[in-house]
Parts: structure tokens; sequence; C-alpha cells
């Protein structure tokens, strides 16, 4: 037996019926050549003692796990993309291949694909994953995870051995099938559909199916009830997850409503990037001509979101009553997002007023000095106990400037996080690990070229030193 004792899986999603998902087959590929494994959290599902061979039978052919779907699911949805309703979506080159518990604390996860396929929602696309799609979103969710942020994790990577023809990068270009591990694959868009289709009764079993699963605690006897109590838990997973984002500088590139799961998860990685320097006119995506989707207006775009949730709840509950959960959303950002701040700079909370004023005054720093942004948050991680790091920096003429003054003043009323770390061999460098769009294509471009991974591998081995220092490693481990 290739797994582990503690190994426990599941094929809770199937009992929502065929109404919400297709049962599809993978494609098979000429070729698998395994290219990125997490061992870190193959251990934490029980699947860290599967050879490669075995790694590869399940997760690039997709042999069925034990205990879980007999065959993949394509799920049903559909989304808002870039506020336009698309009632044409789902699955279209993914699906869900398998769910199993967190051997640490139980909880249901997903292992999802990216490049599985074609499904009945491809829409005459290939279904297909370029690998470097595969190798970008490797990237984001191992620097996001890093910096505190909850996000899905890439499980593995696989090279497929086929030519793709892509619009947006040269082609032919090489072919890859990832697979990720989420809370969820349970999105915004996936209640749009039942709505849109006026399926009350599936609307209602979606509802009570995703609040027994993810998160009871929300359940109430009265249905009028049950509704707001989600929508309102929802609307708090969603700001911790923006407000994360904002204090990590990151800009998710696709905020649709299809892209929006409701346990408040960020993933499914397209054109994200991280801020060079504080700009909330900062766009991911080329086709963002108008910065809907842009760094600043990521807030606003997830509570506009929440609101399109909110609508498919009408049937089952009150519009006033809903309403008044929808405001929950912004005082939690408020709370959210100086904690985020905070985590960041290695500091413990003194209340949510001073909490705040550390955070604004940081804010101010940066929008108006354009500091680096990374940089800034190496530099000061510890408080006032890493001023002469900092005084060292390359930055430090920028905390010479009166702008930096109020930040100072503040850091100096904070005590620093239990177990800061600062003697660890990240802070000994003058700069931080950081994931810019000229460092991606860098990465990229001997692998495209050689097939030499070295520099990618290397990067990986920083981001994770990176996680030492902040423990981000010990978060996963607890």
């Amino acid at each position: 037996m290739p797994y582990s004792a503690v190994y426990r899986a599941s094929a809770q999603h199937q009992e929502l019926g065929l109404d919400f998902y297709d049962v599809v087959r993978p494609a098979e590929f000429p070729q698998h050549i395994l290219r990125y494994r997490n061992q870190r959290w193959a251990e934490r599902v029980g699947l860290g003692s599967l050879t490669d061979e075995e790694w590869i039978d399940h997760l690039g052919r997709f042999a069925p796990l034990p205990g879980s779907f007999e065959q993949p699911l394509a799920l049903r949805y559909h989304g808002h993309q870039f506020r336009t309703y698309n009632p044409h979506l789902g699955d279209g080159r993914g699906f869900l291949f398998a769910q199993l518990h967190d051997v640490q604390d139980g909880r249901l996860l997903d292992l999802g694909t990216k490049g599985s396929g074609q499904t009945p929602w491809s829409r005459h696309a290939d279904g297909r994953l370029t690998l470097k799609g595969g190798v970008r979103e490797i990237l984001a969710t191992e620097m996001l995870e890093a910096l505190g942020v909850e996000t899905s994790k890439s499980f593995s990577l696989i090279e497929t051995g086929e030519e793709l023809e892509r619009g947006d990068e040269p082609s032919p270009t090489r072919s890859s099938v990832l697979v990720r591990l989420s809370h969820s694959h349970i999105r915004i868009g996936t209640f749009q559909r039942l709505l849109y289709l006026d399926e009350t009764a599936n609307l209602r079993k979606l509802l009570d199916y995703t609040i027994r699963t993810y998160m009871p605690e929300t359940w109430r006897d009265d249905e009028a009830d049950r509704a707001p109590a989600f929508l309102e838990e929802v609307c708090r997973r969603v700001a911790r997850m923006g407000a994360q984002w904002m204090a990590a500088g990151f800009v998710h590139g696709v905020l649709n409503t299809d892209n929006i799961n409701v346990t408040g998860e960020s993933f499914d990685y397209g054109p994200w990037r991280f801020l060079p320097v504080y700009e909330p006119g900062f766009t991911a995506a080329y086709f963002d001509e108008t910065g809907l989707y842009a760094f600043g207006r990521q807030p606003d775009t997830l509570l506009w979101n929440l609101f399109r949730l909110a609508e498919c709840l009408l049937p089952l509950a009150q519009q006033s009553s809903l309403e008044q959960a929808l405001t929950i959303f912004e005082p939690a950002l408020h709370r959210e997002f100086p904690s985020a701040i905070l985590r960041r700079l290695g500091l413990q909370s003194r209340g949510f007023e001073q909490d705040g004023a550390l955070a604004k005054a940081l804010w101010t720093f940066l929008h108006e000095s354009k500091a680096p942004f990374e940089q800034t948050f190496f530099d000061w991680y510890g408080g006032l106990l890493s001023v002469h790091r900092a005084e060292q920096s390359p930055s430090a003429n920028f905390y010479a400037q009166p702008s930096f003054q109020p930040v100072r003043a503040a850091l100096g009323t904070f005590d620093p996080a239990p177990q800061l770390q600062l003697d660890h061999p990240y802070f000994a460098g003058p700069t931080p690990c950081t994931m810019l769009i000229d460092e991606v294509e860098a990465l990229w471009a001997p692998i495209a070229a050689e097939d030499d991974w070295s520099s990618f591998q290397a990067k990986l081995a920083e981001i994770r030193s990176m996680a030492e220092a902040y423990g981000a490693e010990k978060l996963i481990q607890s």
C-alpha cells in the first residue's frame, strides 16, 4: 500500500449529483515528465510515500485514488467575466480529480486539475495548459504562501509532450498538466448558474451542502436565516483574502465571479503580478484595458462579486437580511488589513486603532515615496529591532525622508511577534526574495531554451527560505 496510514480520501462532492457536474475522462498524453512535486503538502494529505511513478500514474494519467471518485468530475458554473455575464462556462480544461482530508486538521480538500483535457465545457478549446502557465502558477502559489496569503497549493506539474498553439506566447509551446490542492472549488459562479437556470431546489441543495461541508457554524434551522449567515461568513473570508493580497502587493488579474470561491481561498492564477512599488492603478492582465481589476480596485471588485452571490440567495432569504449580511465585508476588510500588515512586519497587535494607524502610515509612505514595495517590508521586519539593517538597505535614502517619520514613530510603539527569527540566514542579505514579472520571464527563459530548470529550483529554494524566516512553514506544519 503506497499511501500513508493516515491517508483518508472522500467522494463527498458526488452527493450533489449530476446536476452539478459532468463525469469525464482525462486526456491521454504522449509523455509524462515530473517537473514539480509538492512533498510538503503530499505528506499532509497522506500521499508523501508515493514513488514518482505512482505519483505520475495518479496525477498525470489520473488513475483513481482509493476511496475517491472513480472518474473525474468537470464542475458546472457560470460567471461574470469583466462584469459581462457568461452562461457558457464550466471546467473546460480541468476537473475535480479527488477529495481527501488534511492529516493535521481534518479539513476536506480538493485535488483539481488544469490542462487535463477537453470536457463538455471546453468551447472548442484544446483543454490543455502550457508548461509556462504551469510554472507561473507554481511561482505564484509558493510566493503567496510564503507571504501569508491563504492560497491554493500547486501540488503537481507534469510535462505532457504535446506542442500547443497559443496567440499570447511564442508557439508551438510545450504542454503540461497541473494539479492544485484547494479547500474548495465551489465558486460564486456555481451559485450564479443555478439562479440563471431558475433551479431553486438545487440552489437550496448547494447552499446546504456548502454549509455542512465547509462552514457548519453558519447552519441555521430556519432557512431564511441560513442564507444570510452563510453570506456573512463568505464576506469575512473574502475580505481576509483581499486584505492579504493587498499586504502582499499582489494583483490577481482576473477577478471574475468564477474565480472567487466561497471558502475565501485565493486560486486560479493567470496573468498575476506583484507590485514593484505601490501603485493603485497597476494591472496584471494586458487585456484589462480599463484597469477594472487593478491593484487598488481589488477590494471593491471583491465586494461587487459578493453582491452577485447575494443576488443568487434571494430565492432563499429576504432581501433586507442579505443586504445586512453584505455590510460585514468592509468592517472585516478594515480589521484584516492591519492584521495582514502586522504579520508582514513581524509585530504584535496593539489593538485595532493603533494597528490601523501603523498600516495607514506605512501605506501613505509607500504611496508618496514609491519606495520598493517588498524591500520595505523586508527592511522593517521586526520593527525597530531592524533599524540597523534598514540603515544599510539599498532603500535607506527613502527612510530618511519626512514621509517615513510617522512610520518610524508608529513602529516604536509595537513589540516584535513571539518567535521572531531575525537571525535567520534570509535576513543576512541586503535584498528580499521578489517575484516581479521580469524575474518570472528570466526563470522561464532557460527552461524554454535549454530545458534548464536550475534557476527555477533555486528560486523555489529561496522562497522556502523566506517562508521559514517569516514563519509560514510553521503555519503549514501546525
